[in-house]
Order: C-alpha cells, then structure tokens, then sequence
C-alpha cells in the first residue's frame, strides 16, 4: 500500500468518527482501568452491565480493596474469567493505593507493572484517560493492517509502531 491510499485511509477514518474512543462506561481514570481489565475476552456490554452496579460502590482503589475478591466477585461474576479478574483486580488496587497513593499512573512503565496489565490495556488507559498518542492494537487492526498493508508487521508491537 503506498503512502496516499494510508492517507485516504486515515482520513476516510477521520471523517466518519472524528473522536474515537472506547464504549466502556467509565467517570475516571481509575474506573476506566478497571473496565479495561474486565473487558479482556469479553464484551464492553457485558462489563458495562457489571460495573453499572459496581462503580456505584466501589469507585476508588481503596473501596474496592474493602470489597475484597469475593465481593468484588458478586459483581463481575456474569464476566468470563472473573475469578482471576477479581485476583488482578484487588491486586492492582493495593498497588494503586501502596506504590501511586490510590491514583492511575499516566506512565506505561508503571502501567504495565500492575497485575492483568500488558500493552494494549497500557495503551487504552494511556491515550483514553490520559490523552497520550498511542493505540491499542489487538488482533482485529493487527490482522486488517497487517493484511491490507496499512501497517505490515509480524508482530502487535511492530503494526502499532508502523500506526503511530
């Protein structure tokens, strides 16, 4: 593909959704990366179901630790892989509380250090939250840009480079 079809890509894309963003109901940061965390192999109407119910109680690092894993649990429990979700979850929120004083690090580093936190939820929270020029590249735009040419690589990390 060359450089003026990427372009009319781009800007075809910018026309019909001139501000992307995520449709994970979130009022923060914080709630923001808890839905993104609950949102891996599951759909963002499911989590929002959930955290419907939940960010009304537990909105902040410290009441969700308070909560624990098995009432964080009865909330997020209709979500696939909710145990371990609930685990990473309480997890991340004692760091959150420990290592951040109960705030989201605008920093990939320090995002990817908490638990159920790799790359793309990285990315997520980074430009969604904190307005930071990144993408979350996940195997639906790594397969069409890789198979379209938009942005080839062999690799999640080598397409989002190619994007940015």
């Amino acid at each position: 593909m060359n450089a003026a079809k990427c372009r009319a890509i781009f800007e075809t894309l910018r026309e019909v959704n001139p501000a992307p963003t995520t449709e994970l109901e979130y009022s923060s940061p914080f709630e923001l990366l808890i839905a993104v965390l609950l949102s891996a192999q599951a759909t963002d109407v499911g989590v929002n179901k959930a955290t419907r119910r939940l960010f009304p109680v537990a909105h902040t690092p410290r009441q969700m630790l308070e909560l624990g894993e098995a009432g964080l649990s009865e909330y997020i429990k209709t979500i696939g892989l909710y145990k371990t979700k609930a685990r990473h979850v309480i997890e991340t929120c004692r760091i959150l509380v420990e290592r951040h004083g109960g705030k989201v690090p605008a920093e990939r580093e320090a995002l990817e250090a908490l638990p159920g936190v790799g790359r793309k939820t990285a990315n997520v929270v980074l430009n969604t939250a904190f307005g930071q020029p990144t993408i979350a590249v996940d195997t639906h735009i790594f397969r069409v840009s890789h198979r379209t040419g938009l942005a080839p690589g062999k690799n999640v990390d080598i397409v989002e480079q190619k994007l940015l």
